[in-house]
């Protein structure tokens, strides 16, 4: 079985995302995928994170247990997962940072025909998931990426998450995701290095 690469790239403010990406990793490794993920750090000041409570200590926690990703960690990967939590049904400016970052792949072409995918978390019921995800497809159509959804090909996004990709609602209280959430989560990962993989091989063979 090729060996294939995966990078979950994601921004996380009270650890909802964080937990899916880490359900993703789970996912993804479950499928023999060599994984890498990596939080995208702050853009504002710490004065401005302390008028919400709680962001300075969750981002100091995270950023310690997780690099900021790279354009190294683009160009290794074989397929790439997005996640956010949903800012007025749009990416966080944390990730999108990172994304404008890859320009030099972009130019490069060093990115097309790799896998993308994308998650996402929000605080209210139809807070924009879904609006999120697509708005992610955006950008990884110019990168060159095969946008790879979720359809209904898991029981569980019968009953959460999207067919774009997965997400939960953390409510007021920073609720975690549930356990269908989570398990959804780790079908994308599964999904993302199953279809990374084909990829890579036909990749391969077209240059042999």
């Amino acid at each position: 079985m090729a060996g294939v690469n995966v990078l979950i790239a994601f921004y996380s403010r009270n650890g909802s995302t964080e937990a899916l990406a880490g359900a993703v990793a789970e996912g993804a490794g479950a499928e023999g995928a060599e994984v890498r993920l990596r939080r995208a750090r702050e853009i504002v000041s710490e004065s401005a994170m302390s008028k919400a409570p709680g962001w300075i200590e969750n981002a100091k926690r995270m950023n310690q247990a997780y690099e900021p990703p790279t354009e190294a960690d683009a160009e290794w990967a074989d397929g790439l997962v997005f996640g956010t939590p949903t800012r007025f049904g749009n990416i966080s400016s944390e990730l999108k940072a990172y994304v404008d970052s890859l320009g030099g792949l972009w130019f490069q072409g060093k990115l097309v025909g790799k896998a993308g995918s994308a998650f996402t978390s929000t605080s209210t019921m139809h807070g924009g998931n879904e609006s999120t995800i697509v708005t992610m497809y955006n950008f990884m159509a110019h990168l060159g990426l095969i946008i790879v959804p979720l359809g209904y090909a898991d029981p569980a996004l019968f009953a959460t998450g999207t067919p774009y990709g997965a997400s939960s609602v953390s409510g007021q209280n920073s609720t975690p995701p549930t356990a269908q959430d989570l398990q959804v989560a780790r079908f994308q990962g599964k999904r993302v290095a199953h279809v990374a993989r084909a990829l890579k091989v036909a990749g391969e063979t077209r240059t042999k």
